[in-house]
């Protein structure tokens, strides 16, 4: 591991929870001052919307929460297990997506659930639903869970980096 921190949030097909996500724990770090010390990025477990910016409703609630939005979706693909630190989904299917994806057990071992970082999230309430075929109310609850649970990360990250 490096002295810079590397963390990718995936979902379906990054374009609504993951680049929230992302956005989220950016500002989290620049808050804490840790910018230049962790790597944020995001990725989807499918290619449909490579390529593509994120969803126009996820880019307002972010937007009007004081995020930035800038974002173009991606494939997450198998290799990118090596230069990173944590891989963070953002639900069980994602998590699932990943560790067929992991070649090895210390691979498997960076695939975290984002809201296993939220301590007021009981185990059986551990996904960020899907907000793509509902209205504006579900992108202003992912964001609601994606900035629970980057708190909890950050404060793993502040272990971690020191």
């Amino acid at each position: 591991m490096g002295s810079v921190m590397r963390i990718c949030f995936v979902c379906t097909g990054n374009i609504c929870r993951s680049p929230m996500a992302e956005q989220v724990m950016r500002e989290r770090l620049a808050e804490a001052g840790l910018a230049g010390r962790v790597v944020v990025d995001s990725a989807g477990t499918g290619s449909w919307h490579e390529g593509d910016p994120a969803d126009e409703r996820a880019v307002r609630v972010l937007r009007e929460a004081g995020y930035e939005s800038e974002h173009v979706a991606r494939q997450f693909h198998a290799d990118w297990f090596r230069d990173l630190d944590l891989v963070v989904a953002l639900d069980r299917g994602h998590e699932r997506a990943l560790r067929r994806l992991a070649r090895t057990s210390a691979e498997a071992d960076k695939i975290r659930l984002l809201r296993s970082y939220d301590p007021a999230s009981s185990a059986d309430e551990l996904d960020v639903p899907d907000p793509y075929y509902g209205d504006l109310t579900g992108f202003e609850e992912v964001l609601r869970l994606c900035e629970a649970g980057c708190d909890g990360l950050l404060a793993e990250v502040r272990t971690r980096v020191g």
